[in-house]
């Protein structure tokens, strides 16, 4: 009985946390069959950038102000100031540098609470996640791929830190390697 305990909870402990191939894998470092080239379906779609998004309660004051807090923080500690983001939010826009979406003050795209977001680029995944993770306080953290797959993106190669919130993915429009959503997602 002991050992079923231990190993559940190492396997509890090890699931809240990245590992190395993650980090692979969320760098778009797939092995060279698994990323082919001429894969028109989502199954092995390139990832062409990510998003961090910050979820937050809209309606309890001292929540927003650290939420508030955490994004200047950011946006500080990666030299973002001025820099908005002028894409769609859905688009993976490769080789775009990173910005900074507007705050959604209410539940939007796929999200059933108040978020904001930032674009990421693939080799900046890395260092922007590690000081989010850190830093994010209380706040719940979602990141995912961009690759053109929105559902599959969002629901399927994401992860979160902190509470895992539901996503709607009925928003999504896009669904194919480099789609370009019209509006917001």
């Amino acid at each position: 009985m002991l050992n079923v305990i231990l190993a559940a909870l190492l396997v509890a402990c090890t699931n809240g946390h990245y590992h190395d191939y993650d980090w692979k894998v969320m760098q778009n470092n797939f092995p060279e069959d698994f990323v082919a080239g001429e894969d028109e379906s989502c199954d092995h779609a390139k990832i062409s950038s990510y998003h961090i998004h910050v979820l937050f309660w809209q309606n309890n004051k001292d929540h927003v102000e650290s939420a508030l807090n955490l994004r200047n923080d950011f946006i500080n500690r990666f030299e973002l100031i001025n820099k908005n983001c002028t894409i769609t939010a859905g688009d993976p826009a490769p080789g775009h540098e990173m910005c900074v979406f507007e705050v959604d003050w209410n539940p939007a795209g796929p999200f059933t609470t108040a978020q904001y977001s930032f674009f990421i680029p693939p080799y900046r995944l890395q260092d922007t996640s590690i000081w989010m993770l850190q830093n994010k306080g209380d706040h719940d953290v979602f990141i995912h791929p961009n690759s053109g797959c929105e559902t599959d993106d969002h629901t399927k190669w994401n992860t979160f830190s902190g509470a895992k919130w539901p996503i709607d993915a009925s928003v999504f429009t896009c669904n194919y390697p480099g789609c370009k959503p019209n509006t917001r997602s």
